[in-house]
């Protein structure tokens, strides 16, 4: 009977963070070695972090990753290890697995296929292996194949299995969207039934810019049981005696939930993206402009959760148009959390002021938003100011419902550095504000924000309803046209009233000039703004 001790060390690297990376490789290879594992592997471009980007295009950059390499290398003594990095060669570039045994490099694997949709543009730096060797460790035949790979019921895999592979490693970087954790389980326990095979998927955990890893890296057997599974949003180090008699055993005694219910996987990833996007762009402390209203509040809840409740301020901003009750649920949300502190930073006087300048040109018109945009305005430069003065972090509010249609003030609303919530519709807004309360065991977000009916609060009696559909109406549209690209007439063979979805459809196209201007958010849905979807803003086309 064969046996090998694997280790999957689901680490948090920082895209062009070398050294600081190289530290924590070496440092999970010691662990790994002394919990006597013969095996450890690292995430995809683990040595450089994902996506690295345009840093690719920068020499310095992939001599600095080889050199970083050998070092680890070094470390390898009585163990094997398998390392994401760039390979180079002939000034190509590979996402490449270095393939390390007793602090030798025995061999590298090149990542054959790769993704250019979405979120991804590898075809933009890198060329695409054509080999799929299998390597002797521990008496074991063992395959390497790198994320899209595993993807492909053709591809590396059947290949590796038929040259004789008893375990495949595959390694990834797999951004985390809603469900996502469900379909990596099924598809690689398809390919381990289908193929007769152990695999065992690794991935990185951490945020990066708008993206969020969510680990929950696992072990399927030759029947496809998942034998073996890390936690999601945090790092680990799974490891598993693989035993192999033809089925696949292990002592099972690392195996994590798959958080649940959603609300709570969709919470964590907000709070890792805002966390890491905090930290690893050297920021202290964040501030939030606290409205009393549902989105600010939901922010506040997760920068608390993220970097701690002594590193979050709120301002409150009251307008002539600000009501009693939104001012107590600012406060008390303040309360509730334990925040930093709480500022209050009238804006009447200065848009009293605003207006006495601009009276002359605008004598004899009517108020419009030119009056509403002045206020967000002049929020956002009060925002902006406590960020100079005190280094503080702006983190945005807007949800994705409100940047979808473009309810939201260029240079107001959405200054600021991180919209934590800019991919999440108000309807799961709601729902993850219900599950943060549940969770606590008390209405941490005050009860009434729950209920009272949305409102920029901008002009006297002012709801949100005022210029959109409900929000249970618009975001099934939403969803529809954004995520899932349903043309016109299949969203109203779902049912949709014509001039509602036209409408709907209107704003969103013309709202692109504002998003392209606005703040990155985090990625929770599986097609959100920016990389994900690219749309001219000079666009005549019409669906409609």
């Amino acid at each position: 009977m064969k046996t090998i001790k694997i280790a999957l060390a689901q680490i948090n690297p920082t895209v062009g963070g070398i050294e600081g990376n190289v530290l924590k490789i070496c440092d999970y290879i010691q662990r790994a070695r002394e919990k006597k594992s013969s095996l450890v592997i690292f995430p995809e471009l683990s040595i450089t972090g994902y996506p690295p980007e345009d840093l690719l295009l920068k020499r310095h950059f992939i001599g600095d990753n080889l050199e970083a390499l050998s070092r680890v290398i070094e470390n390898t003594k009585d163990i094997a290890a398998v390392v994401g990095f760039v390979d180079r060669k002939d000034s190509i570039l590979y996402n490449a697995a270095a393939i390390i045994q007793n602090c030798k490099m025995i061999g590298v694997y090149r990542k054959v296929f790769l993704p250019n949709y979405g979120v991804f543009d590898e075809y933009r730096y890198f060329r695409a292996g054509t080999e799929t060797p299998v390597y002797r460790i521990e008496d074991i035949n063992i395959g390497v194949n790198i994320c899209e790979d595993i993807w492909y019921p053709e591809g590396p895999a059947k290949y590796q299995a038929l040259a004789g592979a008893e375990v495949i490693l595959n390694i990834n970087a797999s951004p985390y969207h809603m469900g996502k954790a469900h379909l990596r389980e099924k598809m690689i326990s398809e390919r381990a039934s289908d193929n007769k095979i152990v695999i065992a998927y690794l991935n990185t955990v951490g945020g990066q810019d708008e993206l969020v890893f969510d680990g929950g890296s696992f072990i399927a057997d030759t029947t496809g049981e998942i034998i073996a599974r890390g936690k999601q949003f945090e790092e680990d180090m799974i490891i598993s005696e693989i035993v192999l008699d033809g089925l696949s055993q292990t002592d099972k005694k690392h195996i994590s939930p798959r958080v649940s219910p959603l609300e709570e996987e969709v919470y964590k990833a907000l709070v890792l993206g805002t966390r890491d996007y905090v930290i690893k762009n050297d920021f202290k402390q964040a501030v939030i402009g606290l409205s009393g209203g549902l989105d600010s509040s939901l922010v506040a809840a997760i920068a608390v959760d993220a970097i701690g409740k002594e590193n979050v301020s709120g301002i409150f901003m009251p307008s002539p148009y600000t009501s009693k009750e939104s001012r107590e649920d600012a406060y008390q949300l303040s309360k509730n959390l334990g925040i930093n502190k709480i500022i209050e930073a009238p804006i009447s006087n200065i848009f009293e002021a605003y207006l006495k300048n601009l009276r002359a040109e605008f004598k004899g018109l009517p108020d419009d938003k030119t009056e509403e945009n002045l206020q967000a305005r002049i929020r956002g430069n009060i925002l902006m100011a406590f960020s100079n003065k005190f280094g503080w972090l702006v983190l945005t509010t807007g949800n994705k419902s409100e940047m979808s249609v473009g309810y939201a003030t260029l240079y107001g609303d959405m200054a600021g550095g991180f919209a934590v919530i800019k991919d999440v519709p108000k309807t799961l807004a709601y729902e993850l504000c219900k599950w943060k309360n549940s969770e606590e065991g008390r209405a941490v977000i005050p009860v009434r924000v729950l209920w009272k009916e949305p409102s920029a609060e901008l002009r006297p009696d002012q709801k949100d309803t005022d210029s959109l559909p409900p929000y249970p109406v618009l975001d099934p549209i939403l969803k529809a046209y954004v995520e899932d690209d349903k043309s016109f007439e299949d969203i109203l063979s779902s049912g949709c009233e014509v001039e509602c979805t036209k409408k709907i459809i209107e704003m969103i196209d013309r709202s692109e000039y504002k998003r392209r201007q606005s703040p990155p958010g985090i990625k929770i849905t599986p097609r959100a703004f920016g990389k994900d979807r690219r749309f001219p803003i000079t666009n005549k086309y019409r669906s409609y």
